[in-house]
């Protein structure tokens, strides 16, 4: 998946990855590398400029198409994706800082210059030069840190600290081609070898009141982390499906290598990690229109995750594709390099961690969905329905909202409303703005569905309305010893009898089973036939005559989970669901539900790390509230892509790839945090109602639903396409 998710992205996708690909050959980038180092434009950054690909940011009134930054960074993603040269980059940068931050006489000159094909360049960073009082203005001395494309801008900004203020105060400025007394710009030999860097050197240059920007500087370093997450979005897919390509046709021992598991999960990890920075490059993009402190938090995500991630999947990429991959002939290096460049220019990660915890600890990240096309009539309908329920002890409350629909609005009626995505929306933030919390049936939310679809009316109505109504709890029991991810493996037997069948097992990892009423089970039928086509879906009743259930102890010293032995369990006919034989079709839309509402409700549940730093003594060391910003960023990351795949949901599009990694990125997430917080603690994470226990608590989030290892196979198979 690209950044683009509407129809109209997805055109502007294909339209810039075509553009690029035609007026940007690489091997045509590569001749010039020497003269693009100096600063030499290229033919095909005019070509871009008579598309107007490079001012789609920009006000109308200036010439430009005034969009977005989520519709800016389709462009920059597919423009790295084709290694598009030149300042490009830069230049919209700088645009962009100017139409936001710029007097308007300053934005009307200079804007429809930048319209008209003018490059530009703006630093990152204020370092190096220093602004004192001149009159009322300023006047600046020093050198800059490198600027990508300054040796090739013809417009600069630039930032410098005040001197005699405190640290962080600067003054940000714009200084045209015919401001350039005591300017000169030293060009250095770049990492990224499709554009040019240089340092900007001024001598008592006088700034004036009119050449400022009203922007501090962390409002200018959040805009260029957004850009950046970007590009790096477009690099990390580019050596993504350039090593999924290389892996599918390159063999050893007379095979693929891609049908090596170690292959394959190498593989999933680098499509896992490319989904994330294009999640928090969307999100960082998406959050520009809204308050500054949203953009902010997204904005410092994106700097922890999408460069630096694109260089080590610039590494990965050269060792999957082996030697050839490290030779100067093959791209690689060139993708690799510019992610070393984008990830540079930011700034140490460790700052931007830190940024990033102090920003959490002050808010969270909101996303504000986009509903154009609400049901008429709901919303009111739901806050008066949900009003009245307010009113009812819980008792009758649940009862209530069962009969309403409400308790499961998007189960057909009438146990539901057939609620649509939307009108689930629509009904979750009514729910909120009610203070009232959606009840759930746990297992039962893995159950029903299936009953629903595939069960008689018979069952239906036995269980679904009960279930509903908190009457029965419900247990799975799928897992067997010798059974784990490889479920149809399973051995447990059912017989047919007179009148129903007998069933003889052994279940295990069964959450909840010495509370359930019913089970959901799955048993072999037909022994003759491939596994997969022999086994059965029934519905067990758990205080029937020859189950026995087992506590099993955690390590963390709970009994969530459980054995159950099934003796010469009688289950009568009207307890199979579907047909004997379509167990194995039935479970699928069982784990289908499960595995979604493990990723999900964990990213719903998820506190940000942050949170977990309030029993710390304080000054919270510095390497804590590094890591933290770390932990933070992945958290957000994980909810952008969940976002993500909601919004897809909304446009009735099928689920992209973010359905395929949620798990993973749950399971490392819930692992990652818990460790770094027994840590933090130190002698009080030896103390089990520490942090402790919720570390001990993690395996289940790693197995449940299948392992993270069984995950990856499943990713690397279905959707990257690699061989069994």
């Amino acid at each position: 998946m690209t950044i683009a998710l509407t129809s109209d992205q997805r055109d502007l996708a294909e339209a810039v990855a075509g553009f690029a690909a035609r007026y940007a050959a690489v091997d045509e980038t590569r001749a010039a590398f020497g003269k693009i180092a100096a600063g030499e434009v290229q033919p095909s950054w005019q070509a871009l400029v008579g598309q107007g690909l490079h001012a789609v940011h920009l006000p109308e009134w200036a010439g430009g198409d005034g969009a977005g930054l989520v519709e800016l960074a389709v462009i920059l993603e597919q423009a790295a994706f084709g290694l598009f040269p030149g300042p490009l980059l830069p230049t919209v940068f700088a645009g962009q800082l100017i139409a936001e931050h710029a007097p308007e006489p300053l934005a009307r000159r200079l804007l429809p210059e930048l319209v008209s094909g003018a490059t530009a360049a703006a630093a990152v960073s204020e370092t190096g030069l220093s602004a004192v009082r001149s009159g009322a203005g300023w006047l600046v001395n020093g050198a800059t840190a490198p600027v990508l494309g300054a040796a090739s801008a013809q417009i600069l900004v630039l930032g410098a600290r005040v001197e005699g203020e405190p640290d962080g105060a600067a003054v940000w400025f714009v200084l045209d081609a015919g401001q350039r007394a005591g300017v000169s710009v030293v060009s250095a030999e770049p990492v990224d070898l499709t554009r040019d860097i240089a340092r900007v050197r001024l001598t008592s240059v006088p700034v004036s009141a009119d050449q400022l920007l009203s922007a501090g500087s962390e409002r200018v370093r959040d805009l260029a982390a957004a850009l950046v997450a970007a590009e790096a979005a477009g690099v990390a897919r580019w050596c993504q499906q350039s090593g999924l390509a290389y892996v599918k046709v390159r063999e050893q021992f007379g095979r693929a290598i891609g049908s090596f598991q170690a292959i394959k999960h190498k593989c999933a990890r680098l499509f896992t990690g490319t989904e994330l920075i294009t999640a928090v490059a969307w999100d960082a993009a998406v959050a520009h229109a809204q308050d500054p402190q949203q953009f902010a938090l997204a904005a410092a995500a994106a700097a922890v995750v999408a460069a630096p991630s694109a260089v080590d999947i610039g590494l990965e990429t050269v060792t999957l594709l082996g030697g050839i991959g490290y030779t100067w002939e093959h791209d690689t290096h060139l993708y690799w390099r510019r992610a070393m460049s984008l990830a540079s220019l930011l700034g140490p990660r460790g700052a931007w961690q830190r940024r990033l915890t102090e920003l959490s600890l002050a808010t969270s990240r909101r996303h504000d969905l986009p509903l154009d096309q609400e049901p008429d009539g709901l919303r009111s309908w739901a806050a008066q329905t949900l009003a009245e329920a307010v009113a009812l002890d819980p008792g009758e409350r649940r009862e209530f909202l069962v009969g309403r629909g409400l308790a499961a609005p998007h189960y057909p009626r009438p146990y539901g409303i057939e609620a649509g995505p939307v009108a689930q929306i629509v009904i979750a933030q009514e729910y909120e703005r009610a203070g009232l919390v959606q009840s759930s049936t746990v297992i039962g939310e893995w159950a029903v569905p299936t009953i629903l679809a595939h069960g008689s009316d018979e069952q239906r109505e036995a269980f679904v309305g009960p279930t509903l109504r908190g009457e029965i709890a419900w247990c799975q029991l799928f897992s067997e010893p010798g059974a784990g991810s490889d479920l149809a493996s399973l051995s447990t037997r059912a017989v047919k009898v007179d009148g129903g069948w007998r069933i003889d097992g052994q279940k295990v990892w069964t959450s909840q089973a010495a509370e359930a009423d019913w089970a959901i089970c799955l048993a072999r039928t037909d022994p003759a036939v491939p596994k997969h086509k022999g086994i059965s879906y029934f519905l067990v009743k758990m205080d029937s005559p020859g189950v026995e259930v087992r506590p099993l102890r955690e390590a963390n010293g709970g009994f969530l989970f459980n054995e159950v032995f099934l003796t010469d369990v009688f289950v009568p006919d009207d307890r199979l669901v579907g047909a004997p034989g379509d167990g194995w079709r039935l479970a699928r839309t069982t784990l289908g539900n499960e595995r979604v509402n493990i990723a999900t409700g964990t990213g719903q549940r998820a506190q940000l790390p942050s949170g977990y730093l309030a029993g710390l003594s304080h000054p919270v060391p510095a390497e804590v509230l590094a890591e933290a910003g770390a932990l933070t960023a992945d958290v957000l990351a994980f909810s952008a892509m969940s976002q993500r795949l909601l919004l897809r949901q909304i446009a009735g599009l099928p689920p992209g790839a973010e359905a395929s990694v949620l798990k993973v990125v749950a399971g490392w997430n819930s692992a990652k945090t818990t460790r770094a917080v027994l840590d933090w603690h130190g002698a009080g994470s030896a103390v089990l109602d520490g942090p402790a226990h919720a570390y001990l608590s993690v395996p289940p989030t790693l197995i449940g639903g299948g392992t993270l290892e069984i995950q990856l196979n499943v990713i690397s198979e279905r959707v990257l396409g690699l061989p069994r």
